[in-house]
């Protein structure tokens, strides 16, 4: 080692040219995403839009074609996840300067704060830099090994948690944003898609849930929120339609229930349409 490797803050931690003179946490934090193909964070400028129930059925879709998959809810303050896949009351192992994810299959592993809190009830008050730490901390000291996606569920709005999400995981991340058709949901989103953009990161597309509603006893669709607003943003901001997905009465109770929607009916006209929205995350290889 050189006598200026000797002062570098990287010593000791594999310090090498490209990482010498950064410090251990960045050269940590760089190693980790070196090992993930794709990052993809779901997001919104508008609660209430199904966000979380969107990012984990796209984690579970992608693992179920085969891929290895991490998904991460930085939703701080209201951490839907665990519930979401029927992971309530499990908690994650933590070593020396490493925490385990937990598995919901051999394919998709899944971190949350959700999962450290003592009790549901129990709120979450913290300030903005309380809250970058814990984002950074699951990203650089969790064990996500080798995956083809991370898939990062975080809260609605623009502020610090996807803040901090984008510029921890680099330009090369990629946001999926969904809305709900009515006008009052995509004012909002249109906020999200200019603030993905001054970050410097891609929209990778647009996501319009709750689109139509399909009666189960006529077969006739029902437009409650409207539909194409969604599409019609999409086309303003000059970024890709993911695509549509219907409200159904089965996607609210798997998520009550926590069993992702996508493994019990992939092939019901839902199933197929949140097929169709990952079809271009697959395509990247």
């Amino acid at each position: 080692m050189s006598d200026s490797c000797k002062s570098c803050p990287s010593a000791g931690s594999g310090c090498s040219p490209d990482s010498c003179g950064q410090k251990p946490e960045d050269v940590k934090l760089k190693k980790v995403l070196s090992r993930i193909k794709h990052k993809f964070v779901v997001m919104s400028g508008k609660g209430g839009v199904g966000k979380s129930t969107v990012a984990a059925n796209i984690a579970v879709a992608l693992s179920l074609a085969g891929k290895k998959v991490g998904l991460l809810d930085v939703d701080v303050h209201g951490p839907s996840v665990p519930r979401l896949l029927a992971m309530g009351g499990q908690k994650p192992h933590f070593g020396e300067e490493v925490i385990e994810p937990l598995p919901w299959s051999k394919t998709l592993s899944v971190m949350s704060l959700g999962f450290m809190l003592p009790d549901k009830e129990q709120a979450v008050i913290w300030r903005g830099p309380v809250k970058m730490g814990l984002i950074r901390q699951f990203i650089q000291d969790v064990a996500w090994g080798d995956l083809d996606y991370l898939v990062v569920d975080c809260p609605p709005g623009t502020g610090d948690e996807p803040l901090s999400t984008l510029q921890l995981l680099g330009q090369d991340a990629k946001a999926v944003v969904v809305t709900t058709p009515q006008g009052v949901a995509v004012d909002d989103v249109r906020r999200s898609v200019s603030f993905v953009r001054q970050v410097g990161n891609e929209v990778f597309g647009i996501v319009e849930n709750m689109s139509g509603f399909v009666c189960p006893g006529c077969g006739q669709t029902h437009d409650i929120f409207t539909k194409g607003g969604g599409e019609a943003l999409a086309g303003e901001m000059g970024v890709r339609f993911l695509g549509r997905i219907p409200l159904d009465a089965e996607v609210v109770r798997s998520g009550d229930e926590g069993y992702p929607f996508m493994k019990v009916h992939g092939d019901t006209p839902t199933g197929k349409a949140m097929r169709t929205i990952i079809e271009p995350m697959l395509n990247l290889g």
